[in-house]
């Protein structure tokens, strides 16, 4: 869930105040790092995962299910039973904004090996039983992406009533802020979004229609005396807090490469996967309690967290605000950060040109240095007493402030300072699945593409342009089997026998001396003759090419199968598999 300080948190108007200082000591701090190790060479690879749990209840009686909100004891007892006395404690516990949510990740980073992969879903296992043995009876550790239910009267347990006054933290006509996480970061975030924009947040997810919806599907709010739903829409399942955004649940994974330079190549080429396997996992058509024509949550969270004013959404003449910004803070990313990237960068970026200059003084390319700057462009959104002067040469909170706050597709993080953690990229899309056996299935995909792209020096880049139009596309329902996205035909110059083969493609729409042409999932994963090779052909091939034991093939080849059956849209849920 990004940064966690500890003290007093300070309101929007007093972290206003220091917005400006936040900013220009976390450039400090950022520059500090870079300039330590900006040379640094050859760290091994690591890599980890991060899994989002829900605790549900289930009242078999009455036919009820509701979800616990006691993360934070739960959170209490396995840190003090893990980490807290055992440093190499193989698992490792993380609250979430939910009061129903934990996160668990493996308690120290996979290495390279190929038999790390025969160990990933051991320890989600391992997780969920750790977590499931603090459970009473009939309550459940779930790996929901949505809760059906969520907003819905008496969705949580103990049974809160929402309370939509200016005092409280989300003013929220469905979701209480009993069900926010404890932790003052998440209270201070949601209030603070919210008066930053000057306004709660609006979330529309449009209505799934049935032959017994009504058309125009129009909804009454009872609670509503100062009509706050007047942002709902017409044929719309209307949401207006955070929690139902940041209250969903995902599955990330986080890489350290060799290098900054193999950091940013990679953060390019997975920023084109994203909306692919966006698709291929999507998991939350349900919101409210009501069926919604979506499958994806991607634009419920990037909706529940957008703290732009009317000035900045475009909606009013710049006054008060230095920038139209053109995305919420929750969104796909902005610009290419690798050299090959750099033509395919054609989005309009806003950045701010004071720290750009000052950046590329202090000797940054222009590429980094605007990415930097663009995320810049935004405020801090929790600030807290305690944290407002800091040692810049020794810490990194201003930077990370700022950093953690810019949830995008894809992350690309810095080392921390004064540590042996090296340049790293945070994978962002993925929706969580219900069983250990289909995450394990894709997080072993992605770390697996993300070593065959860096050995067959592959080449996935489009005009972001294209990715943004694949990011819409992956959020319909029934993407995964209907949709069509914009993926590059030739994505290897260097000869591979795997990769070679794909002729201009015959059923595309683009014009045959395009770089990229429309494809289906099924074809991008799984190859089509004289069109695309496909991905999991060739991570078949690299896999033929290296020394794996028995054991560990038969598990990665079952994973690949799951995919390979997600993408075909032929067997969505094989039972045999998992």
């Amino acid at each position: 869930m990004g940064l966690l300080s500890h003290g007093s948190p300070l309101s929007w108007e007093e972290t206003k105040k220091y917005a400006d200082h936040v900013r220009q000591h976390g450039i400090t701090q950022f520059l500090n790092i870079y300039h330590k190790v900006k040379e640094r060479q050859k760290d091994v690879l690591k890599w980890g995962d991060e899994v989002e749990y829900m605790l549900v209840a289930f009242d078999h009686e009455n036919h009820k299910v509701q979800l616990v909100l006691n993360g934070e004891e739960m959170l209490d007892v396995l840190q003090g039973r893990g980490e807290k006395i055992n440093p190499s404690h193989p698992t490792l516990w993380r609250p979430e904004y939910g009061s129903y949510m934990i996160e668990g990740t493996p308690g120290q980073p996979y290495g390279g090996t190929m038999s790390e992969f025969n160990t990933v879903e051991e320890n989600m296992s391992e997780r969920r039983q750790e977590a499931s043995s603090l459970l009473t009876d009939n309550v459940s550790i779930c790996t929901i992406t949505s809760f059906p239910r969520l907003g819905c009267l008496g969705f949580t347990l103990p049974e809160f009533q929402p309370t939509p006054v200016e005092h409280g933290a989300s003013k929220s006509l469905f979701f209480p802020d009993e069900a926010i996480n404890k932790h003052p970061r998440f209270s201070t975030l949601t209030r603070n979004i919210r008066h930053r924009r000057g306004e709660k947040v609006a979330i529309n997810v449009p209505i799934f229609k049935d032959r017994n919806t009504p058309s125009p599907f129009i909804e009454r709010f009872a609670n509503d005396p100062g009509n706050e739903a007047k942002a709902a829409l017409p044929d719309h399942i209307y949401m207006d807090a955070m929690g139902f955004g940041m209250g969903n649940c995902c599955l990330q994974v986080t890489f350290q490469a060799c290098s900054i330079s193999e950091a940013r190549y990679l953060y390019d080429q997975l920023a084109t996967i994203c909306p692919i396997v966006m698709a291929l996992s999507a998991a939350a058509p349900f919101y409210r309690g009501y069926v919604s024509d979506i499958d994806c949550r991607w634009g419920v969270i990037s909706a529940s967290v957008d703290d732009r004013t009317k000035e900045e959404r475009g909606l009013e003449p710049l006054k008060n605000d230095k920038y139209q910004i053109s995305k919420s803070r929750y969104d796909s990313i902005d610009s290419y950060l690798s050299t090959c990237g750099e033509k395919y960068n054609d989005l309009d970026l806003t950045i701010d040109k004071e720290i750009y200059s000052q950046l590329t003084r202090e000797g940054i390319d222009h590429l980094l240095a605007q990415h930097i700057a663009h995320l810049f462009i935004r405020d801090p959104l929790t600030l807290f007493e305690e944290k407002i002067h800091l040692d810049d040469a020794n810490e990194s909170d201003h930077f990370e402030n700022i950093q953690s706050t810019n949830w995008q597709t894809m992350r690309f993080k810095p080392p921390p300072p004064n540590s042996d953690i090296g340049w790293r990229v945070e994978f962002r899309p993925m929706e969580v699945q219900l069983t250990d056996f289909e995450n394990s299935a894709y997080v072993v995909f992605v770390v697996l593409l993300t070593r065959v792209i860096l050995s067959y020096k592959l080449d996935f880049l489009i005009p972001l342009s294209k990715v943004d139009e694949n990011m819409k596309a992956a959020q319909k329902r029934d993407a995964v089997r209907e949709g069509m996205f914009y993926f590059k035909k030739d994505i290897c110059k260097a000869g591979i026998p795997a990769v070679d083969g794909c002729s201009p493609a015959v059923n595309g729409t683009e014009d045959e001396t395009e770089e990229y042409t429309l494809m289906s999932i099924d074809t991008i994963i799984n190859g089509k003759d004289g069109v695309f090779p496909g991905l999991l052909p060739i991570l078949n091939s690299y896999l033929e090419n290296m020394e794996v034991d028995v054991d560990t093939r038969c598990t990665i080849l079952n994973y690949l199968k799951l995919i390979k059956k997600r993408a075909s849209g032929n067997n969505l849920w094989d039972l045999d598999i998992i």
